[in-house]
């Protein structure tokens, strides 16, 4: 019965082609399978996501706008470029309005496992061929090396290690692509911000949960997954608030942008939603496709990896809350 709620508040108003503000809090329930899926509000004052089903131009430049925030300085936005030759990144003609708009710089490190992205200037060329340096500069964080940023309260980081160009920018936009991902079982902000932001080195460590600067290999997979939601965390802390999060919830394969050739999406794209909480921003993401009717194929690798646990951690550590309250716009 709550799941038929919730999806009634989430989908039927945009059926009928009205606009609502319907809030829902993500205090979870049990379904018969087991699954955790979202429950009619019961409390308040929990972090906000704002959600549209728009996703178009307008649609991603209003839940940024729900967020009422003001990026000033140097603006990082941290996208994804996507790995060649047909990855589900994000296109530059859905994001090139919000990034000119708040005069930001793109901004990426390079992979640990080679690919046409493993160096600066092959990434840099990877940017051009899919349209982002016609919008904005494009920085590769990590081209001179990493910088070092500690871990509090951390079980299996002490530090991270990020691009040395991390520092150069006051505030970070993060941008994300949610779908799934061949070993975190899903990518959304903390993946984002993680992984993503983490130099060469820096994506070797997580993997390894702090064994190894030079190899992938020989990660345990939990650690791996409470590593993520650390150095997560490392970044947050260090800007100390000037972050916010956006994922866009469209061409959702089981497989990561770092696939130059995914699966294809086998469910229907849902929309955007935004956050100043990391951990209730991709709550919000996987409750929505554990309650759509054709994730099943995205919940089987979120499972399977034991995806939801990097949510666990990161709350249990501070990174964020897994109850929020859903804002549709």
């Amino acid at each position: 019965m709550v799941l038929l709620v919730l999806v009634a508040l989430l989908f039927c108003t945009g059926c009928t082609g009205r606009t609502s503000s319907q809030t829902v809090s993500a205090q979870t329930v049990e379904n018969p399978a087991g699954s955790q899926t979202p429950a009619v509000p019961e409390q308040t004052g929990n972090p906000k996501v704002y959600f549209t089903s728009d996703i178009s131009p307008a649609g991603l430049m209003a839940v940024y706008t729900a967020l009422a925030r003001q990026p000033s300085g140097r603006v990082a936005v941290k996208i994804s470029t996507g790995e060649p030759p047909n990855s589900n990144y994000l296109r530059p003609a859905l994001i090139g309005n919000l990034v000119q708009s708040i005069n930001g710089t793109f901004v990426e490190s390079n992979t640990a496992y080679g690919g046409r992205r493993a160096s600066a200037a092959f990434h840099k060329q990877v940017a051009r061929d899919h349209g982002f340096t016609g919008i904005a500069e494009v920085d590769i964080l990590d081209e001179n090396g990493s910088i070092s940023l500690p871990v509090r309260g951390g079980t299996r980081l002490r530090e991270n290690f990020v691009g040395a160009h991390f520092s150069n920018y006051d505030y970070y936009v993060v941008l994300s692509h949610f779908k799934g991902h061949q070993m975190a079982g899903f990518g959304g902000a903390i993946k984002n911000i993680s992984i993503g932001i983490a130099s060469s080195e820096g994506k070797m460590w997580i993997h390894t949960g702090g064994n190894s600067r030079t190899s992938m290999r020989g990660g345990e997979q939990d650690a791996f997954l409470d590593s993520m939601a650390e150095a997560g965390k490392s970044v947050v802390d260090s800007l100390n608030g000037n972050i916010l999060y956006i994922n866009v919830m469209n061409r959702l394969s089981v497989d990561c942008d770092c696939n130059g050739n995914p699966s294809a999406p086998d469910m229907h794209d849902i929309g955007i939603l935004s956050s100043l909480d990391p951990v209730a921003l991709d709550q919000a993401c996987v409750d929505l496709v554990y309650s759509a009717p054709d994730g099943r194929s995205l919940i089987q690798r979120i499972e399977i990896r034991n995806g939801r646990r990097t949510l666990d951690h990161g709350a249990a550590i501070g990174l964020g809350s897994k109850t929020y309250e859903l804002i549709r716009l």
